[in-house]
């Protein structure tokens, strides 16, 4: 179950980063297009990096439950399947780590209860907190940059989802000569 349901985040995560591929290029051929007319959009330079980090992030974390992630294997190549099951579980483990500090950090980051209890307040939750996070607003969008940065807990979430998943699976033979 835990394997279905970290493929179907996956699956998702995928068209997400393949819809905002295309967005990204929409954006950029528009760029040109205003700029090469004279009348140039800043905004769409800023939208098409937030695009593109988001695209990124929901990549990467597709990548760790597909296993495709860029990885040195030299050392695993060389060592039996035995021992390849291990190192293995010992990367599982270490990207399960990292996930759950993904989660920390963005909890400690965001502060959920600490803005729901200022009532969502934005000024009363800065200064109980001195964080600034739901004030900034982004250069040329006019939006707030913590909507953007939302892009963190998705990531962390699959990525504790994915980690989870490979951690309570069986190793699995190398079937690679």
């Amino acid at each position: 179950m835990l394997y279905r349901l970290s493929a179907a985040w996956a699956r998702v995560e995928l068209w997400c980063a393949a819809a905002l591929v295309v967005c990204v290029t929409v954006l950029i051929l528009l760029n040109v297009v205003t700029r090469t007319a004279g009348n140039a959009l800043f905004w769409v330079d800023e939208l098409a990096i937030y695009a593109m980090v988001w695209m990124t992030f929901l990549g990467a974390s597709a990548a760790l439950h597909h296993r495709s992630s860029v990885s040195i294997t030299i050392l695993v190549d060389l060592v039996p399947s035995h021992i390849k099951a291990i190192i293995r579980k010992a990367v599982d483990v270490v990207v399960f780590v990292f996930a759950i500090a993904m989660l920390w950090f963005c909890w400690r980051w965001f502060l959920p209860w600490d803005i729901a209890r200022a009532g969502f307040d934005t000024v009363a939750f800065q200064g109980n907190t001195f964080n600034f996070i739901y004030a900034e607003p982004t250069s040329t969008l006019g939006l707030p940059k913590f909507l953007f940065w939302l892009v963190m807990w998705l990531f962390a979430l699959g990525a504790t989802l994915h980690s989870t998943m490979h951690l309570l699976a069986r190793p699995t033979q190398d079937t690679k000569a």
